[in-house]
């Protein structure tokens, strides 16, 4: 999909940055408008990441202008912003294709273009990257590079920030922090920082003296460039009375400038072109509003997060709607859950590191709003706070998307297992999760989570064994209980039923079998019941073994699966290296069972973006790699061996 020249005239002839940096301030505000118009006509119809992007298009045009990529550095932190960033630099004509199979990245990316600087996908790092690069610069003698981080103010919560801030002013290396301001992360952003934020942004007097002395500056510059830092100290003390405090950005060594609108494309060009000239570690604070240009994105910015299909000219969505009368996901079933026990718990308390809306929390959240709580993007203080909570004696149900709990795994350990604190762990987005590619498959937490001791690993069959396993976990005193479940798969309308408590460490057999067994773990065993259903319609009798408990593994399921079974296949929604079916063979190892087992799981190696279908066509875990798989095993002689 290619769009008409007649469309986008000037953005057409931009093939890369160099096209860009004579252009006159008008055609700077040409570009802006068309490369607005662009993002939103191809992303209404290819589904991607949509308000962060088009809050700043006049960012993306100004820094492309100004900077010297790719010998400058330009680091957008997370990326989901980084649209116009792509579509400046080269991959317009490939844009149609951003997060679909075989296509660009939707985040960026280091393989897939010199532009992109460094690969992104989690919040937070940009800082620490730019750091790097600009120590490695001073270290090769290279002094005349300018290195650039773009972070929002939903990252700026997070603990590695503050770190790369704290180290970068320490260092005094000259780099630039752009703070992109816009009070949002996916939802609106928390925290105390947030809130000295907006001091600044509003106070009236602070921004009067801010205009006035840069306005000085400049103009004193003109006539002795030496003069600026004197102005620039007065400025400093000036803003300190009027804040009646240090400046935070400051007291960390960072020259603090703003804030400044971030869709004055003109006025931010001349700041970026003053800032390049001033050395040392810089902040400027860019205020901007995210999905700017399209109303109902304005109006509604979190559902305009990552919409789907939609209509360009009204913002009405396209998608389809699904056949089941409710159309609930995992997510909602979690949501309704949580607030239907905490209603019957007062111990019960809700976390989530800044994503209430996105894994459901809101539900209770907007109840019971004094016993939830969203921390932001913060999932090392998240586990630990709510460690302290179970240590007080509470219920915490800790809900982080399984990708992001990779970043908080020291405290998992140190903070919770160590202890035995009855923390429940829901793992949203556990699997593969579609277009958001390699940063985002929450596909490690099996292995990740099945070594550390003193903790117990479910994964529900669908959504009554979810109900069932919330309601067990709120009685469970010895340790860590983690519960893992799928992105957006939908459920059956009927999913209320009376809650039923679950045997810890217990599996179920689903359905004899004579020819061959398949033990699964999770919701991927709908797809394995399916499979069996066509095989046995060929004449196969498959024997199905649901797991429902990586650890503890139930024994006795397993004594009964290797003594009626020489041949198993293990299916898993999680890497093959060191997961479900990596525990199967090392029960048959310590037990000197025998039986020839073929896994099916991800492989070992870093899965790309696609939808889930076509992801899962290519590691072989859809219904028809399962057929083929299970065909393959029947076929073979019976070598007693583990494949």
């Amino acid at each position: 999909m290619s769009a008409s020249k007649a469309e986008y005239p000037l953005l057409d002839r931009i093939n890369g940055p160099d096209d860009m940096t004579g252009l006159i301030p008008e055609e700077l505000l040409q570009l802006s408008k068309e490369l607005r118009q662009f993002i939103i006509d191809i992303v209404s119809l290819n589904p991607g990441h949509f308000g962060a992007s088009l809050g700043v298009v006049e960012l993306s045009v100004a820094l492309h202008h100004v900077f010297n990529a790719p010998y400058d550095k330009i680091i957008w932190d997370v990326g989901h912003q980084a649209y116009g960033h792509k579509i400046l630099t080269g991959r317009r004509d490939q844009f149609h294709t951003n997060r679909k199979y075989k296509g660009i990245s939707g985040f960026p990316k280091i393989s897939e273009s010199e532009y992109d600087a460094f690969g992104v996908g989690h919040s937070s790092t940009s800082i620490s990257a730019a750091l790097g690069m600009t120590v490695a610069d001073n270290i090769k003698g290279v002094d005349d590079r300018h290195v650039v981080a773009i972070i929002g103010d939903g990252s700026f919560g997070a603990g590695l920030a503050y770190e790369a801030m704290n180290n970068a002013g320490h260092e005094k290396k000259d780099m630039l922090i752009i703070l992109n301001d816009n009070n949002m992360s996916i939802d609106p952003s928390v925290g105390a920082m947030k809130e000295y934020l907006l001091d600044i942004t509003t106070s009236k007097a602070y921004n009067k003296v801010k205009n006035d002395a840069w306005n000085l500056m400049g103009l004193i510059n003109k006539i002795n460039p030496n003069a600026r830092q004197y102005v620039q100290k007065i400025e400093n003390a000036i803003k300190s009375i009027v804040l009646k405090q240090g400046n935070l950005f400051e007291s960390l060594n960072f020259r603090y400038f703003g804030p400044v609108d971030g869709h004055d494309v003109i006025h931010l060009s001349e700041v970026l072109r003053d800032l390049k000239g001033i050395p040392g570690p810089k902040l400027l604070h860019v205020l901007t509003k995210k999905g700017k240009g399209f109303p109902m994105a304005e109006l509604q910015q979190t559902t305009f997060h990552s919409p789907g299909k939609f209509d360009k000219k009204t913002g009405e969505f396209l998608t389809k709607k699904s056949n089941t009368p409710q159309a609930l996901k995992y997510q909602d079933i979690f949501g309704h859950t949580l607030l239907e026990l905490a209603k019957g718990n007062s111990k019960i308390i809700g976390i989530t590191p800044a994503m209430p809306s996105g894994s459901s929390m809101k539900i209770m959240m907007d109840e019971l709003p004094d016993r939830t709580f969203d921390v932001g993007i913060a999932e090392q203080h998240a586990v630990t706070f709510s460690a302290g909570l179970a240590a007080a004696g509470m219920v915490p149900y800790c809900n982080i998307y399984s990708t992001f709990m990779q970043r908080a795994y020291d405290q998992v350990i140190h903070d919770v297992a160590i202890q035995k604190l009855p923390v429940v762990f829901c793992l949203d987005r556990a699997g593969l999760v579609g277009e958001d590619g390699a940063t985002h498959h929450g596909v490690y937490d099996l292995a990740y989570m099945r070594c550390i001791p003193n903790i117990f690993i479910a994964s529900p069959l669908n959504e009554i064994e979810l109900r069932n396993l919330l309601f067990t976990a709120q009685h469970n005193p010895t340790g860590p209980f983690v519960i893992r479940y799928p992105r957006g798969q939908s459920v059956s309308a009927d999913w209320k039923k009376p809650f039923k408590e679950i045997e810890y460490g217990t599996g179920q057999l689903l359905r004899n079998g004579e020819d061959l067994a398949i033990i699964s773990l999770g919701p991927i065993g709908n797809d394995v019941a399916s499979a069996i259903d066509e095989l046995e319609e060929q004449n196969l009798s498959i024997a199905h073994y649901d797991l429902r408990f990586l650890k503890p593994i139930d024994k006795k399921l397993l004594k009964q699966l290797f003594t009626n079974h020489k041949k198993i296949i293990t299916v898993e929604d999680g890497a093959i290296t060191g997961g479900m079916g990596s525990a199967i063979l090392e029960y048959m190892s310590e037990n000197n069972y025998h039986a020839e087992i073929k896994r099916i799981g991800v492989p070992d190696r870093f899965i790309e973006h696609g939808t889930n279908e076509e992801l899962y066509k290519e590691c072989g875990m859809d219904k028809q790699g399962i057929i083929k798989a299970v065909k393959s095993m029947i076929s073979s002689k019976f070598l007693y061996k583990a494949i």
